[in-house]
């Protein structure tokens, strides 16, 4: 591929300038600085120009940016602990600061440019935590991997990207060296490699290769007087999450700096945060960037407990050796939570406060957990909206209700929170608000700053999700007459399945490659575990006989094992007059079907 490290920053470029009309920057003199966007309202003179006397000048204006966060705790919470891996890495607020700007000088020495994407594919290691402000204050764009992903996914998604340096986890190096061996074999240039060891554990690394190093070397290569490159702009780009791993059509959400610092804030407020809170890290930082929490502990002067992997006996040994006072857990986890066993648990030394969400959780699972004694917080979000936008705020007058409606309620979708402009159930066609009666049904909308930039590369998909000046969900729910949303169903068929989303055609194209399919369809069936598992409804070719598990196995060996059916039914499909299979007829017969356990 041509000019292949360059690409992805005149990509990102062109769609942060011109936003959807997708015009190219002007022509630009000499050292003059390039212009990444230009708001519609830029175009004509600013307002506060007409009042005489004001200035737009450094000492009352800086784009903003959660890089900011970083640089206030080194000076505000230099000795407070900032991570905690294991038994052996401890650093302080003046130590991570340190070392990210360590980091960063590395990352340009690497040749890292403003614009430039750098990857991740790694579990939540205190490594993932530190390139959260690394890159970006080396000016170029954070792409955290979906640490669950196998060779074939990877490789698209770095192709897609075009990301110019790979960090990757050691027990993930088999992945990433696979998915940099398809893409040399599609002729496509593969990102530097940097492997993340474990102190503890890991086997040592070799660096011999001119394309490959080792991070803790790499970062004491670095310069800690680094000049951080702050963003010329708040609409920069800061990171790029990709949606439900398609393969055909990868979604790269681009997220800006400016929103990133606001809905950071937002998040810590729902989360009912103050300062210097512990956080157990069992989200996913490749999840919506942790749903801005990597940011959000700078912000306030946490400590962020990072997990390579954990049951509900690390949760609960964390909780107590630690003093956990917050964490996030997709219905999933809560659920592991709840059926754990006694010898696993351990007392709750305070509270500790759930913000929960990803898919919308069983009302008796919430209930269940704070009795428990934990406090649960439900929030709804999208990859699109920096992760969490509205949240159940709890009202007094609820705490007289039955027990079954208590439930209910703190299942609802909620409010938005104080740093988006609206949140919305509105007709899916005509885009007009629906009456607020709980019963009438309609698209989620939302708008505001903490929005995504836009699809990397994919200007017709952010077209269609803006239209009509409102962010389209997909997702449909009914507004009750307390302004509270609560989401029904999904307009599309993705599968959430343990926080992770499954592209239904992607596992339906496997099945049809198998030699004894026929005709496949993929939708959800309920699980007390993960949410929602695959169900397959496979119709075989004559003459074949096909057992479940040579269906589940062929999946399991072309997919990431978690899109793989874990139910598959031999019947005919239903059908309209036109051929189309109703797939609204299998959800309904995968319903019956209950939990698989």
């Amino acid at each position: 591929m041509n000019h292949f490290f360059r690409k992805s920053s005149a990509a990102l470029t062109r769609w942060l300038w011109g936003g959807l009309s997708g015009a190219s920057p002007p022509p630009r003199a000499m050292n003059t600085p390039r212009r990444l966007c230009q708001f519609s309202g830029e175009l004509e003179a600013e307002s506060w120009q007409s009042m005489e006397g004001l200035l737009k000048c450094a000492a009352n204006h800086a784009p903003l940016t959660p890089i900011s966060f970083l640089e206030r705790a080194a000076m505000v919470y230099a000795d407070r602990t900032s991570v905690l891996f294991g038994s052996s890495v401890r650093f302080t607020w003046e130590q991570t600061h340190h070392r990210c700007l360590k980091l960063a000088s590395s990352l340009t020495q690497l040749g890292i440019s403003r614009g430039d994407v750098v990857a991740t594919l790694a579990p939540n290691v205190p490594a993932v935590q530190e390139l959260h402000f690394a890159v970006p204050m080396a000016g170029a764009v954070l792409c955290t991997l979906n640490a669950r992903h196998d060779s074939a996914m990877v490789s698209t998604l770095l192709r897609h990207s075009e990301a110019k340096l790979l960090f990757v986890d050691y027990q993930l190096l088999p992945v990433a060296q696979g998915a940099l061996h398809l893409l040399a074999d599609g002729k496509a240039k593969p990102p530097l490699l940097v492997v993340i060891s474990d102190s503890e554990n890991a086997p040592p690394v070799s660096d011999s290769s001119p394309h490959q190093y080792e991070y803790e070397a790499l970062l004491e290569n670095g310069d800690g007087d680094f000049g951080i490159r702050w963003p010329r702009t708040e609409w920069d780009p800061i990171s790029v999450n990709y949606t439900s791993g398609t393969t055909s059509r990868p979604k790269g959400v681009v997220y800006n700096h400016r929103g990133a610092y606001l809905n950071t804030i937002a998040t810590a407020f729902v989360h009912q945060m103050s300062f210097l809170p512990v956080y157990l890290w069992t989200v996913p930082m490749f999840h919506c960037n942790g749903w801005n929490m990597v940011w959000g502990m700078a912000a306030l002067g946490g400590t962020n407990v990072c997990l390579r992997r954990f049951g509900p006996k690390d949760i609960f040994d964390n909780i107590s050796l630690h003093k956990v006072t917050h964490m996030g857990a997709a219905p999933t986890v809560l659920n592991m939570i709840l059926n754990s066993p006694q010898c696993d648990r351990k007392p709750l030394p305070h509270m500790v406060k759930i913000m929960t969400g990803g898919s919308p959780p069983p009302p008796q699972v919430l209930w269940k957990m704070e009795q428990m004694g934990f406090g649960l917080i439900h929030i709804y979000g999208l990859t699109e909206t920096y992760g969490p936008s509205t949240f159940c705020l709890w009202r007094h007058e609820w705490d007289s209700l039955p027990p079954e409606q208590l439930q209910k309620m703190k299942a609802r979708q909620g409010i938005p929170h104080f740093c988006l402009q609206g949140v919305d159930v509105r007709d899916p066609v005509t885009a007009k608000s629906l009456p607020a009666d709980g019963t009438t049904m309609g698209e989620v909308m939302l708008r505001g700053n903490t929005v995504m930039s836009g699809y990397l590369k994919d200007r017709k998909a952010t077209e269609e999700a803006f239209r009509d000046g409102w962010f389209r969900s997909g997702d449909l729910a009914v507004k009750h007459p307390d302004g509270y949303i609560e989401v029904k169903d999904r307009s599309k068929d993705i599968i959430i399945s343990g926080g992770e989303n499954i592209c239904t055609v992607e596992v339906e194209r496997v099945l049809y490659d198998h030699p004894a399919v026929l005709e496949a369809a993929v939708v959800a069936r309920p699980d007390n575990h993960w949410g929602q598992t695959p169900c397959a409804f496979v119709k075989l070719k004559e003459g074949f006989e096909v057992k479940c598990e040579e269906i589940i196995s062929f999946c399991r060996d072309h997919l990431p094992h978690y899109m793989a059916p874990r139910t598959v039914v031999f019947e005919d499909l239903p059908k309209t007059s036109t051929g189309k299979i109703q797939k609204f007829v299998l959800r309904e017969k995968a319903k019956g079907l209950g939990s698989l356990f």
